[in-house]
């Protein structure tokens, strides 16, 4: 909850823990020092703010710092003084240089996103608790090698910048698990021919009848239509119009390239179009209306969890339920290698299930293409990405109810999860593997005796 400047000037705010100003601010309010002995939490995006005071590391306790949609040029060095510090979020400045003297010691979770970003220091490498990168939309045109270091690195966000090449040791990270690097130079050409080599039907604005707002992330809005409009034989569907903007993942033209491109699959939402001629130019795609029974399958990460979803504390799964999901997503996932995409953001919270086991993947705003036939880079991709896939099976794991007569299923699935998540990126299996020892376990199950 957002608080005013008034109530903390008035003592009104003395003991909080998480402070939020949003008031046009263009100093640092003094009297958040007040504050020094239980802020942890400190958001002061939103306002007009360049710099920070020189005595920032006063709040002892400070572990989360958000000052995104502000007028910082440069990342304040000031930040790495202060010792608790492991958030630090500076989206929509306009950010050009980082220094190794702003990196924060316990640094873990960086969010630079719409900037203008052009290089990272050498001394990133030294956060060696670094686990999430979120650098979208900058000017960067080559990482530095010592990033290579930050081996707890889970995801890293490099789309919609200048680079040039994919640096070879970025998918050898031994935890990376979600990996984004759309609108860059060097896979341009790869998103243009997936726009114009796939087949896709233009169903005319004109043609649908749109009607109420059904979602919106933060790519685009997605309303609930009538198509053909004024017909009887009119169908059900879903329009999602595309804002144009740089998100945290990416940017949205590559989201559509992607949706199309992935082609038809049981564990996709079927696209049936693109939008054409809209009065304004926004891009749209014509979707399958899911039914309104599906939900997610999990809550997005938390400021705590960082990279891990977080799901509702009464989610319960019978195995066959949990064999079903994941077989459903794997083989999702491996359709989608198979086209030279990687989905980049594989969690439960972009998966519906309807509760029993049939499960769609969505949100394609963290996409890549790679090219499929690359010897090495291919199944490099695409086993960072089965460490995603790895987490998933861990959490459906977590939240079993499993039978006495179903034991020796659930350690074969523990250990496909184990294998899954290795550090040694090699020793992975390759979705089509995974997606046969699912389908050995499903069955295997259907046979084991139920207890009385």
């Amino acid at each position: 909850m957002t608080s005013t400047l008034e109530q903390l000037r008035a003592g009104q705010l003395a003991g909080t823990q998480r402070l939020a100003l949003a008031c046009g601010l263009t100093e640092f309010p003094r009297e958040i020092f007040d504050l020094s002995d239980t802020l942890e939490i400190l958001d002061l995006s939103g306002n007009a703010l360049s710099s920070l005071p020189d005595d920032l590391p006063r709040l002892t306790n400070l572990h989360t710092i958000f000052c995104s949609n502000n007028q910082f040029t440069e990342l304040p060095e000031i930040l790495g003084q202060c010792t608790q510090l492991s958030m630090v979020g500076f989206k929509a400045n306009r950010i050009r240089k980082v220094s190794g003297a702003s990196l924060p010691p316990k640094l873990r979770w960086l969010i630079l996103t719409d900037n203008q970003v052009e290089t990272l220091p050498p001394e990133i490498g030294n956060c060696t608790r670094l686990q999430k990168l979120m650098l979208a939309g900058n000017q960067l045109r080559t990482l530095p090698v010592e990033l290579a270091a930050c081996t707890r690195l889970e995801l890293i966000r490099l789309a919609a910048n200048q680079l040039a090449e994919l640096p070879v040791w970025v998918a050898s990270l031994p935890r990376l698990s979600w990996l984004a690097y759309a609108g860059n130079p060097f896979n341009k050409r790869l998103e243009a021919d997936a726009m114009t080599d796939t087949p896709v039907a233009h169903i005319p604005w004109q043609a649908l009848d749109l009607q109420h707002r059904l979602g919106e992330g933060a790519s685009g809005v997605i309303h609930r239509a009538a198509y053909p409009a004024a017909h009887d034989d009119a169908r059900p569907v879903a329009v999602k119009l595309f804002k144009g903007a740089v998100t945290s993942d990416g940017l949205p033209h590559c989201e559509m390239a992607a949706c199309i491109a992935a082609g038809a699959h049981p564990n996709l939402i079927p696209v049936l179009g693109k939008v054409k001629d809209h009065p304004t130019g926004v891009h749209g795609l014509v979707m399958e209306l899911i039914d309104p029974q599906l939900r997610n399958l999990a809550g997005p990460p938390s400021l705590a969890s960082c990279t891990r979803d977080i799901y509702d504390l009464d989610t319960r799964f019978d195995l066959a339920s949990a064999l079903s999901v994941a077989q459903g997503i794997a083989s999702a996932a491996w359709h989608l290698h198979e086209q030279g995409i990687m989905h980049g953001d594989l969690y439960a919270h972009n998966i519906l299930h309807g509760g029993q086991g049939h499960a769609l993947m969505g949100d394609f705003g963290a996409a890549s293409f790679y090219a499929a036939d690359d010897q090495a880079l291919a199944p490099a991709l695409q086993r960072l990405e089965v460490r995603a896939f790895g987490c998933l099976l861990e959490e459906l794991i977590e939240r079993c109810n499993v039978q006495a007569s179903a034991q020796s299923s659930m350690a074969m699935l523990t250990n496909l999860k184990d294998s899954c998540l290795s550090e040694q990126a090699a020793d992975r299996p390759l979705f089509g593997e995974i997606v046969n020892t699912l389908s050995a376990l499903r069955d295997s199950h259907l046979n084991e005796p139920t207890s009385a």
